[in-house]
C-alpha cells in the first residue's frame, strides 16, 4: 500500500514540476514575442539584442570601453594618459 501511494506522490510531484516548467517556458517566449513586437512597432532595436551587443564589444575591447591594450600597459607603466571629456545628450529626456 505505501508502495503504490509513493508512487502517486511522485506522479504528482513530477506532474507538477512540468506543468511550472511548461508554464514558465510560455511565459518567456510571451514576454520575448511581445519585446520583438514592440520593437518592431517603434522601430528599435530589441532590448536583448542590444545587451548582448553591448557584451561583445566589451568582451572585444578590455573592461573599458575605449580602453585598448596599449593604454592599460601605458598605465599600467605609471604614464599619464590625458584624454579630452565630451558630454554625451541623452535623447530620452528630450520631450
Amino acid at each position: 500500500m505505501s508502495q503504490v501511494f509513493r508512487f502517486i506522490l511522485k506522479l504528482v510531484f513530477g506532474l507538477s514540476a512540468a506543468v511550472l516548467a511548461v508554464g514558465l517556458l510560455l511565459v518567456a517566449l510571451t514576454v520575448l514575442t511581445l519585446s520583438l513586437l514592440k520593437s518592431l512597432i517603434t522601430g528599435r532595436k530589441p532590448a536583448p539584442l542590444m545587451a548582448f551587443a553591448r557584451f561583445q564589444q566589451f568582451s572585444q575591447q578590455g573592461m573599458w570601453p575605449g580602453q585598448s591594450r596599449q593604454g592599460s600597459a601605458k598605465a599600467a607603466s605609471g604614464q599619464v594618459v590625458d584624454v579630452e571629456v565630451r558630454e554625451i545628450p541623452d535623447d530620452r529626456r528630450q520631450p
